[in-house]
């Protein structure tokens, strides 16, 4: 059956689809996630067609070149099984290494149960994601002011958020990150100390609740102001935060928060794992771009 399949470049509105499907396998993703993930590279949405119908999906995010990112990988559960998704899969992945640099590593969050399966397809396991889940209240406690200065992060320099962003991401994505800070139905925040930028945050509504993603900090102090600040906006919902379980004091932050682990993936990396400041990051971006 996989010879009839035809794989090729996704339309907008067939995003929309993809995304739908997402929210009802569970995946949660953002109000407006479909217009940011675009915006970002309409070239990375690649549909697997049968019979003239849209049956699967994923994105293959380039960031410049430099940086590939495998992520919403999608078959429709009726047509699972049928090696329809393997050949999708490793479409995606020789289109993806073609639009990169040679030498440029392809990162993803594959669901645990498909570990095995992406390591035959030569991605190595580097650590693990962890989705958390808070209730909070109504009526949150605001929390009191400290030694951190917590600003718009609209109101700084872009280059200086961008120059933060790249210590904890494998490359630079402007493009991506000036749509993500200025989308609708969210709040990104900045903490200073000393008027120098310490971290950053953004919180955005999604089909379920609030979730917060990226959170960077200097140190945990950092995080946990911006933390408690950006769950003022899911006040009287849930609210989702994806964790990496490589960091001690990002595991430690949740649980301090009494979040309840709810999913989780591996982190894996086709070529050398990039160099982060994996002290930095509390909370990736996404599961979907990276």
């Amino acid at each position: 059956m996989s010879d009839q399949l035809v794989i090729r470049n996704m339309t907008r509105s067939e995003l929309d689809e993809l995304v739908g499907w997402a929210a009802r396998e569970g995946w949660n993703p953002g109000l407006h996630d479909a217009g940011l993930f675009w915006g970002t590279d309409p070239a990375a949405f690649i549909a697997a067609q049968l019979d003239g119908e849209l049956i699967g999906g994923g994105a293959i995010t380039s960031y410049g070149g430099e940086f590939g990112f495998m992520g919403f990988f999608i078959v429709r559960p009726e047509y699972r099984g049928q090696g329809l998704g393997n050949t999708l899969w490793h479409a995606r992945r020789e289109r993806l290494i073609a639009r990169l640099k040679t030498g440029a590593s392809i990162g993803m969050d594959g669901v645990f149960a498909m570990q095995d399966y992406y390591a035959k397809g030569g991605f190595v396991f580097s650590h693990r994601n962890l989705r958390f889940r808070a209730e909070i209240p109504a009526r949150p406690t605001v929390p009191p002011p400290g030694d951190e200065e917590l600003v718009p992060l609209g109101a700084l320099p872009f280059e200086q958020v961008l120059d933060y962003d790249r210590t904890c991401f494998p490359a630079p994505r402007p493009t991506f990150l000036s749509g993500w800070i200025a989308q609708p139905d969210a709040l990104a925040l900045a903490c200073r100390r000393d008027g120098e930028l310490s971290g950053y945050g953004v919180v955005r509504r999604c089909a379920e609740g609030c979730k917060i993603g990226p959170l960077f900090a200097d140190d945990a102090q950092a995080a946990e102001a911006l933390y408690a600040h950006l769950a003022l906006f899911a006040a009287g919902g849930q609210l989702f935060l994806d964790a990496p379980e490589n960091n001690p004091a990002a595991m430690e932050l949740v649980q301090r928060h009494g979040m309840t682990e709810v999913f989780g993936c591996a982190r894996m990396y086709l070529g050398p794992a990039p160099a982060l400041r994996h002290e930095r990051v509390f909370g990736v971006t996404t599961f979907e771009l990276g």
